[in-house]
């Protein structure tokens, strides 16, 4: 794939941000798929592996959950779903709202959780391999300063940005 980046030719057409985003992001899920099937997790379907660094140990609601993945509260309900059926997570009663359950990750979800993480960490080595260790921590250091931006900027960004404050998240 050809990109220009320079912006000094016009028989190419420079792709958006978001595409490039959203192209690294289907690389590194792919990457993340391979890994959990040939650990046993097959049966972790592409979609549904973002729900697990957004567990935390005391469970969580599935809306906040979709909020902290940034996904519609359906879509994370649908995840939620499959993953319960395959024996990842559970839902318990909540114990400050005996209205509402929380999703908890059971010990197969725990189990896949750092095999994830360690698929991440391989896939980041191999990209820094392709460009540089600098080049690498220039682009993450530049996003993580967009996101602590828009976040300071926006409140309802804020919000969903909450997430990257813990430490746990891939």
């Amino acid at each position: 794939m050809a990109v220009n980046m320079g912006g000094d030719s016009h028989a190419e057409k420079r792709l958006r941000f978001s595409l490039l985003l959203r192209l690294l992001h289907r690389e590194y899920a792919l990457g993340i798929e391979a890994s959990l099937a040939e650990a046993g997790f097959g049966d972790i379907r592409s979609g549904d592996a973002k729900v697990f660094p957004f567990v935390p140990p005391e469970g969580i609601q599935v809306r906040d959950l979709a909020i902290r993945a940034g996904v519609r509260k359906q879509t994370m309900a649908q995840s939620v779903d499959q993953l319960e059926r395959a024996g990842y997570l559970e839902r318990v009663p909540n114990p400050r709202d005996g209205r509402s359950r929380l999703v908890v990750l059971t010990e197969r979800g725990r189990a896949a959780r750092p095999v994830a993480a360690s698929a991440g960490d391989a896939i980041e080595r191999r990209w820094i391999e392709l460009t540089s260790p600098e080049e690498f921590d220039a682009l993450h250091g530049l996003l993580h300063r967009l996101l602590d931006r828009i976040g300071r900027a926006d409140p309802d960004a804020a919000v969903r940005l909450t997430s990257l404050d813990d430490s746990r998240l891939d």
